[in-house]
């Protein structure tokens, strides 16, 4: 019998879906890793929260292998990729109902050495009511803003 494709992935979709259906805003909790394309100032221990919304980024792609988006943060735009096997979880900001999952070996093995390679000082992405950015918090006093760009 050929391998089969993961669940995680698909659950991660009906998710996102779920939380759009009900005008929830979805968050991915990331475990950063080497083989992730997050801005790094905004990981802390490890872990990151994005803000998956679709007003919130652009050219969102959740397929089995990973999530892709582009986003603004501090006004500039990224790319972002984030393997499948680094998803710890999939949440509704405004009441944190969803799904988390556990890290698959190989990914846990890449957070230790993404942690390793860390630099000091790094600040946490957390939700919070005020902003509509891809990322919820800044290291900068001062706090993100959103433009939608067409």
């Amino acid at each position: 019998m050929s391998e089969l494709i993961p669940t995680k992935p698909y659950m991660v979709r009906a998710i996102h879906e779920w939380c759009v259906d009900n005008g929830l805003t979805p968050h991915l909790l990331v475990a950063v890793n080497a083989q992730c394309r997050v801005p790094m100032a905004y990981v802390k221990d490890g872990e990151i929260v994005l803000n998956l919304n679709y007003t919130a980024t652009k050219d969102l792609l959740l397929d089995n292998d990973a999530v892709v988006f582009s986003a603004r943060f501090g006004g500039v735009s990224q790319h972002l990729y984030v393997p499948m096997g680094a998803v710890k979880g999939i949440f509704a900001r405004e009441n944190g109902q969803g799904m988390f999952f556990e890290l698959e070996t190989n990914a846990a093995d890449g957070i230790e050495s993404a942690r390793k390679e860390e630099k000091p000082a790094l600040v946490v992405a957390t939700p919070d009511d005020n902003t509509d950015g891809a990322l919820q918090g800044s290291p900068a006093k001062k706090k993100p803003t959103l433009t939608i760009v067409k």
